[in-house]
């Protein structure tokens, strides 16, 4: 590969280290971006890359809240912290309704949905509904604002709406934030919950693909992964953090503005160029 390929693949990593954690659809912006860049491999490999990329911006989340995830403490202090298994079996909870509903219909899915109308439609009816909820917000107080007053009906139902990030251009963080702000949710304890739920829902279909891809990688493919996927890591970690400052002042509407405005511009450009 020559140098062009390898920017190629690193502009795909910081696509997706971005729009995975920020509520813009992260399969969304890689599907366009790589309408225009088109990699140079087969396309077996970049389906399956455009997933598993996914793995080094799932590594992000667990660098930066290690010790909140981390289940365990010393002896003296009971060896294992109640507080944090009682969050992991919530995401568990809420992770459900994706693995039951998105890992035996997953090739109908993106046969059905993987198209730039479906991203763009998706991309501007979330961004309505950011905006519709936002305002409808504005004069409310959330009534769930610690991981403690989440309960396991209310994470199921949080899972319930990531549901719908199977069809692209939803956004998995934007749906989970979505549901979770609707029910209650302050937008810290909505964005923490998404980043959590992320970790065994994008695992799973990271997994998905490696094997229906069969882990048969020449050299060049096995680079192409890794570097995507350190890319995404970085990226990740500073998106992550960029998110979670802006919205201790700010609301979720200028997201909703930006899907709103992409999706109208996917809408021209494609039927312009077709």
């Amino acid at each position: 590969m020559n140098i062009l390929e390898w920017l190629k693949v690193l502009l795909l990593g910081i696509v997706e280290g971005l729009t995975e954690w920020l509520p813009i659809s992260s399969t969304g912006h890689m599907i366009l971006v790589d309408e225009f860049i088109h990699l140079n491999v087969s396309d077996e490999f970049k389906e399956m890359f455009l997933v598993v990329i996914q793995l080094g911006a799932i590594l992000a989340v667990v660098v930066l809240y290690f010790w909140k995830l981390w289940p365990f403490t010393t002896p003296s202090k009971g060896l294992f912290k109640k507080d944090t298994w009682s969050l992991w079996f919530k995401v568990i909870v809420a992770a459900l309704p994706a693995a039951v509903i998105g890992l035996p219909f997953d090739d109908q899915i993106d046969a059905l949905f993987y198209n730039y109308q479906t991203v763009a439609a998706t991309l501007i009816l979330y961004g309505i509904l950011f905006i519709v909820i936002e305002n409808r917000n504005r004069n409310r107080r959330p009534v769930i604002n610690s991981f403690e007053q989440l309960s396991y009906p209310t994470a199921l139902l949080i899972g319930a709406f990531q549901v719908l990030s199977l069809i692209p251009g939803t956004s998995r963080s934007g749906a989970t934030i979505l549901g979770a702000m609707l029910i209650g949710a302050s937008r810290y304890i909505a964005a923490e919950f998404s980043f959590f739920l992320a970790i065994p829902v994008m695992f799973g279909a990271s997994l998905l693909k490696l094997v229906k891809f069969g882990f048969n990688f020449t050299g060049t493919e096995l680079a192409v992964l890794l570097v995507g996927m350190a890319t995404a890591f970085l990226v990740s970690v500073l998106a992550i953090k960029f998110l979670m400052s802006y919205i201790k002042k700010n609301d979720f509407k200028a997201f909703g503005w930006y899907r709103i405005v992409l999706g109208i511009l996917v809408i021209a450009y494609f039927l312009i160029a077709g």
